[in-house]
């Protein structure tokens, strides 16, 4: 028996994501990303004496609105407390929080692990305001502190310890990062931060009832490195059961380079950070029209789509979950499908030559120049015999990302119309069999698959014009002439 087997994992994730809002949780500054150090403060952001914060009504709004995406209940009776700690970027020297009083209650997040849905229970959505950044690797004996960040709305997501693998995290992080990026309340970037994750990690003999101490993998930056980092802890902690060690209880940090994580705090038990309501801020009541309005407001759901476009428009999973994994490619799929039925050819036009293109002029659907209107009719046109798919992908689609023109102008324009005028696609095959004699002998001795490269000198001597429905036919009744 594998001694990995002998324990199972339980895991615990508390994931925050920064709100797009235009400024800050509780003052005008600024949240853009990017600018110089320090210059996206104010006195209430640098915590100044007798500065008065004022509440961001839309970050409540986004807070709601990814509480009711993922089944939460609504608190309507909120108020902020300070949660009081000491840290360089923490220009008060404590921060405004909702630990205690959550504005999203319960619910859970789907996910799908090896074709099976689980529902990943939370225990709450809070919000709160981000703190500083300390920077460590400009000089060698100081420590630098940017204060734009701090103020920042967050939403802190926390579940219960519920997730049992580190593929269970890994697709649960994934399906957050596409909630809060489709409902657009925060642009999941992980890179830049605004997407955090803190993984804790226990283990314990199967059957055990009774949760092992817990490790804190903290601020890990990636959906990869999510599920790096807890099979390392989870081997990490089973060597220490293992061969007679003490797990402690301990905040670790993830390191990338070398697939391993380190002590960077050790706790003998909680931290108290005396919370207490914030005497600055008033408490705030959330009325039923208001939250009703904002349910109204919600777009059909990533998952909601994917189901439908399966077992209504008759499409794969794959494509269905591909078209949408993002917003802005799903809204294009259903702006197109309203003006042509054959769903699968515009599922393959966007999840292969378009977005390919897309890929590589680094730009999206959001900003395509590609009318839906348009990709339909080059769909007709296809299904017209009038192009063949890879004329279209590789002629007439270039030119549709940058001109407004009708795929059937374009084609003429091109000369690359498909040719079904029988005497002269009969003149090209007759062509195609004359030069190649030995592969006709080999086909007339039973080497059929050979169709496929007379086709292919066909479409040579054409330049692409010719209708290999067409030709196919008319090669098959030469080549099997006696």
């Amino acid at each position: 028996m594998n001694i990995a087997d002998k324990y199972e994992a339980v895991i615990g994730l508390e994931v925050h994501a920064q709100l797009q809002t235009n400024s800050k949780l509780f003052c005008g500054d600024s949240i853009a990303f990017g600018a110089a150090p320090n210059t996206h403060v104010s006195p209430i952001t640098l915590g100044h004496p007798g500065t008065l914060p004022k509440t961001n009504k839309k970050a409540i709004e986004y807070a709601i609105k990814m509480g009711l995406a993922c089944n939460c209940e609504i608190e309507k009776d909120n108020y902020f407390a300070r949660k009081n700690y000491f840290y360089p970027d923490l220009p008060k020297g404590y921060q405004i929080s909702q630990h205690t009083t959550p504005i999203c209650k319960g619910g859970f997040v789907t996910i799908t692990i090896n074709g099976t849905e689980k529902n990943i229970q939370l225990n709450r959505i809070h919000l709160e305001e981000d703190a500083g950044k300390s920077i460590h690797d400009i000089y060698d004996d100081y420590t630098c502190i940017d204060l734009n960040r701090a103020g920042t709305p967050l939403i802190e997501i926390v579940t219960e310890p519920c997730l049992q693998s580190s593929e269970e995290a890994y697709q649960y992080v994934g399906e957050l990062r596409r909630l809060v990026r489709w409902l657009n309340i925060c642009d999941g970037n992980m890179e830049e931060g605004s997407l955090r994750c803190d993984a804790n990690v226990s283990i314990r003999l199967k059957g055990e009832k009774k949760l092992g101490v817990k490790v804190e993998v903290k601020n890990l930056n990636s959906i990869r490195n999510i599920k790096k980092a807890i099979d390392v802890e989870i081997e990490r902690m089973i060597h220490l059961a293992e061969n007679g060690g003490i797990i402690t209880q301990q905040t670790r940090s993830f390191d990338a380079t070398n697939d391993t994580t380190f002590s960077i705090l050790d706790k003998e038990e909680a931290n108290d950070y005396r919370y207490f309501a914030d005497p600055d801020l008033a408490p705030f009541h959330l009325t039923a029209p208001f939250i009703q309005k904002i349910q109204t407001s919600l777009p059909a759901l990533p998952q909601q789509l994917s189901k439908k476009y399966q077992n209504e428009l008759g499409l794969s999973e794959y494509d269905a979950s591909q078209l949408c994994d993002e917003k802005s490619t799903s809204d294009y799929f259903q702006s197109t499908i309203q003006f042509t039925n054959n769903y699968k050819a515009v599922a393959n036009w966007i999840l292969g030559p378009i977005r390919n293109y897309l890929n590589e002029a680094n730009a999206s659907f959001e900003t395509i120049a590609l009318l839906p209107e348009t990709l339909a009719d080059l769909i007709k046109l296809i299904e017209d015999g009038k192009v063949n798919f890879s004329v279209a992908s590789s002629k007439i689609l270039p030119v549709l990302m940058k001109e407004n023109k009708s795929p059937i102008t374009i084609a003429q324009e091109l000369n690359i119309l498909q040719v079904s005028d029988t005497n002269e696609l009969e003149n090209w095959v007759n062509q195609a069999i004359a030069s190649m004699p030995e592969k006709v002998n080999e086909y007339k001795k039973g080497k059929k698959g050979l169709i496929g490269l007379f086709v292919g000198e066909v479409k040579k001597l054409s330049k692409g014009k010719a209708d290999p429905k067409i030709v196919t036919t008319l090669l098959e009744q030469k080549l099997n002439q006696s």
